[in-house]
């Protein structure tokens, strides 16, 4: 399987990343360790979580996510055959958050304890911290990489002046820069990405994991009505939003891609993204090793001319 290059990190991953949001929230820890012996099994290689997953849970404080790998790569020893990505910076239940240097230090010893590791290898910037310097938050990263506790930076759901002056930080003052980004992208939501993300990354470098592949679910299919939201908690949160015209007009040329290839609607979805610039590898959760067995043969899915064409159509914004 070729590997794609996380910017100039010098980590190369497989092009689909595990989404380790639902851990220890819709999927249970056993179910958990499942979806993650089935990925790895695969011959992927790359899990991605946060701090803050899942606080939006009653009774969850946050590391949650953090707490079911970790246990998971202490019961397989495997932590030197994975790439772990974490975030900080976005609320957890103690009320913490942002990007100041402190902050960044705790959260971070608190992210190794509960992943039982002694680094991370993909340290993301969850949310921008306008209240925080930028050169306090560079200086605090810099310092992880200098202790060997993270190996590399990146940033998730930043607007383009502030990525933009970031990256520029970084090199006025020699110190370790994003080298991903970590943006809301998928067939439905392409506009917050290609209008001017896009441009940016494949001028830098730097090296796109997007979120919500699947659209939190819609673009399984799974959801064709308001009657369907009731099958799953996410459905119940999340998918409502993508209940439109222009969604069902997306389903639809899905369909129509599905019954030419004989894929299923997640790797469809999956794919595509693959074909996007700057892409290094999709982000898609999975409850259950059955799904998981779906959306790893994504990476082998080859969309023609017909289907992208198709797909970029009915999804134009």
């Amino acid at each position: 399987m070729q590997k794609r290059a996380l910017g100039k990190s010098g980590i190369s991953i497989a092009p689909l990343v595990l989404g380790g949001n639902v851990f220890g929230w819709t999927a249970e820890e056993k179910t958990s360790h499942a979806v993650l012996d089935a990925f790895v099994s695969a011959g992927f290689d790359c899990i991605d979580t946060a701090n803050a997953y899942s606080v939006w849970v009653d009774g969850h404080k946050g590391g949650e996510s953090e707490a079911v790998i970790g246990n998971w790569l202490k019961s397989r020893g495997n932590r030197d055959k994975v790439i772990i990505a974490t975030k900080v910076g976005a609320g957890m239940g103690d009320g913490g958050k942002g990007l100041a240097k402190d902050y960044i230090a705790r959260e971070c010893e608190a992210s190794l304890k509960r992943l039982q590791t002694d680094y991370i290898d993909l340290y993301q910037s969850h949310y921008d911290d306008e209240n925080t310097p930028i050169e306090e938050t560079r200086g605090a990263f810099a310092k992880l990489i200098e202790q060997g506790k993270v190996r590399a930076i990146g940033a998730s759901n930043f607007e383009v002046p502030r990525l933009a002056e970031s990256l520029a930080v970084s090199k006025r003052l020699g110190l370790p820069r994003y080298e991903t980004l970590q943006p809301l992208y998928n067939l439905y939501d392409r506009e917050v990405y290609e209008k001017e993300r896009m441009a940016l990354c494949e001028k830098e470098g730097l090296s796109v994991i997007p979120y919500y592949a699947l659209a939190a679910g819609f673009l399984t299919g799974k959801y064709r009505g308001e009657a369907d939201l009731g099958k799953s908690e996410r459905g119940q949160r999340t998918v409502k939003k993508y209940l439109t015209d222009r969604g069902l007009k997306i389903l639809k040329a899905m369909d129509a891609v599905a019954a030419r290839t004989g894929a299923t609607l997640p790797q469809i979805a999956i794919a595509w993204l693959m074909t996007r610039p700057a892409i290094a590898a999709p982000i898609a959760s999975a409850t259950s090793p059955a799904q998981v067995a779906d959306i790893v043969k994504a990476a082998e899915l080859k969309l023609d001319d017909a289907a992208l064409k198709t797909l970029n159509d009915a999804s134009a914004y």
